[in-house]
């Protein structure tokens, strides 16, 4: 479920440059001056202006270093970050992210000069494991709601506040025409990516409402591509009971 990697360097600037305009498509299409500014702006999402990135425990230099980050994935990818708020702590401004990864839930503290194409994310998905939904929402309203299956008992689709980390065709065609990874991680660490989360279709439907999967969340192949067109890496995910 990799996407092929690039080789070239200077292939990897320009992917980074393209993908940097392209977080702006949504915002320029779908919001209004009004609704840019609801709230306070967050979350946001962008990408690393530098080839690493330390994310510390605390707005401060002098705090520990949870995770360093890297420009670009394992895949040559860049690397999404989802910003959760802001602060200024000794002259510096600070954006505390959400890291992915293991255990699920982490957040730290990153430079905010570091970060770059930052823009307000309107858009949220929200699945509910009880009710076997998904739904994308924007300031309330919904605007797409579709059945999955989740996690069986024993490997149940982790709650908390995650976010998209990447969109791609899957190679394995039970996964339907489009997947998306996020920054939540199954209860099976021996997994490819060390047990990534997905969002994917799925090509029998009969699983659709059921608690079956190894954890990833299940939609039919006609919901993922619908869901395609509304949300992009960087879009915040929440899952809850």
């Amino acid at each position: 479920m990799r996407l092929r990697a690039l080789s070239s360097p200077a292939r990897r600037s320009k992917l980074l440059a393209a993908a940097v305009a392209a977080l702006a498509l949504p915002l320029a299409a779908s919001a209004t001056p009004a609704a840019a500014s609801e709230g306070n702006g967050y979350p946001q999402s962008g990408y690393l202006s530098s080839l690493q990135l330390a994310a510390h425990a605390a707005p401060s230099i002098t705090s520990p270093v949870l995770e360093v980050l890297h420009q670009f994935r394992a895949d040559e990818l860049p690397m999404v970050v989802l910003v959760i708020s802001t602060r200024q702590a000794s002259g510096v401004t600070w954006d505390k992210i959400s890291l992915p990864g293991r255990p699920n839930g982490r957040y730290g503290w990153v430079k905010a000069d570091r970060l770059e194409g930052l823009i307000p994310r309107e858009r949220q998905i929200t699945v509910d494991r009880g009710q076997r939904t998904l739904t994308v929402s924007e300031h309330g309203r919904v605007l797409f709601r579709t059945r999955v299956a989740v996690g069986r008992p024993g490997m149940e689709t982790p709650r908390g506040h995650f976010y998209l980390m990447a969109g791609f065709k899957p190679q394995e065609s039970a996964l339907g025409p489009w997947a998306f990874e996020t920054s939540a991680y199954s209860k099976l660490s021996d997994w490819p990516g060390g047990g990534i989360i997905g969002i994917h279709g799925w090509n029998d439907p009969s699983v659709l409402g059921h608690a079956v999967s190894h954890g990833c969340v299940r939609v039919s192949d006609q919901a993922i591509l619908r869901l395609k067109t509304l949300v992009s890496a960087g879009a915040p995910v929440e899952i809850v009971d």
